[in-house]
């Protein structure tokens, strides 16, 4: 709970910080005319957008389950998650490659770039908060790993999804401020143009990222190698369990875990003992893993346990 209240402050925080500089951007970008101007307004207000989807996410996935959905609705986080990607790559660099081509085809100075400079000064104050928001909550859950090792193991898209938006808009920024002082310095307006293309690539890279981050969230990824072994020396403690085979487990939420325990009973055990001990497993793991909302165990022989790792390893008929 205490990760989703520093999620949500991370969203709000950049919530605020992109609502106030979108409308700022879209006013400078009708004084002065800059091309770059106005795809990093466009730009914000997708972020806007975004980070609305990801607080509507964060509160479908709070869901308790029901009927119809008996394992929750963690995953409703993933999907928006998804639809974020989505919409910073065709509006966010649609829009922005679409005005560069324009203003390179139809190059013109900026009418007043005064008031784009104090936008965009102020724009890198705000996002730079805001950025520093993200990767501090970023940080405080990454435990010893790299930055984009975490990236790539997190669980929880909403957090860095927030800091890689916030790290591109400061790119993006960057990008803009050099296209209009280059567009102002050597009276070349198209450079105005090119930087609103450069600010697409950047937007686009970040998509793709975002993209396939969630994509893998969104169709079951595992959850941590180091909960399945837990889970493991757990029910191999249990004195009528002969052999804990192994454990599969499928995120379905930020801190929701599905898993299947294959286990080989001692076979002196009646079905009321095998009964027992499922029970006892079950509840030393909730005990001490509250994040697994539902374990499945079955009674498997080791041989049978191994077949079964090498028919996933295998490719389906028909595909090498």
């Amino acid at each position: 709970m205490a990760r989703s209240s520093g999620s949500r402050f991370v969203i709000y925080v950049a919530l605020a910080g992109n609502l106030g500089i979108a409308v700022a951007k879209f006013i400078a970008a009708a004084i002065s005319g800059s091309s770059a101007m106005l795809s990093e307004g466009v730009h914000s207000l997708v972020d806007t957008t975004n980070e609305v989807l990801l607080l509507h996410g964060l509160n479908r996935a709070n869901k308790p389950p029901d009927r119809n959905h008996p394992l929750g609705h963690g995953r409703e986080l993933y999907f928006w998650s998804f639809i974020v990607a989505v919409l910073v790559f065709a509006m966010g660099a649609g829009v922005s490659l679409y005005e560069g081509i324009t203003h390179l085809q139809h190059p013109e100075p900026a009418g007043n770039p005064t008031i784009a400079y104090i936008v965009l000064l102020v724009s890198l104050l705000f996002e730079g908060t805001s950025w520093w928001v993200a990767l501090r909550e970023f940080r405080a859950g990454k435990g010893r790993y790299g930055y984009f090792e975490a990236f790539r193991r997190s669980k929880d898209p909403s957090t860095f999804t927030v800091l890689l938006e916030d790290s591109a808009a400061l790119l993006g920024l960057l990008i803009a401020l050099a296209g209009l002082a280059g567009a102002q310095l050597l009276d070349m307006p198209e450079l105005d143009g090119i930087a609103s293309i450069g600010i697409a690539a950047v937007l686009a890279v970040a998509a793709f990222l975002l993209a396939r981050e969630t994509k893998g969230l969104l169709i079951g990824e595992p959850a941590h190698p180091e909960l399945g072994q837990a889970l493991l020396q757990l029910a191999q403690r249990d004195p009528d369990i002969e052999n804990a085979n192994g454990v599969l487990t499928v995120q379905v939420g930020p801190n929701q875990v599905l898993a299947t325990l294959s286990a080989a009973f001692d076979d002196n055990c009646t079905t009321p003992q095998i009964e027992a001990c499922v029970a006892r497993v079950e509840q030393a793991v909730r005990q001490q893993h509250p994040e697994i909302i539902a374990l499945f165990v079955k009674p498997q022989t080791p041989q049978a346990w191994q077949a079964r790792l090498a028919s996933l390893e295998q490719p389906p008929a028909g595909k090498t």
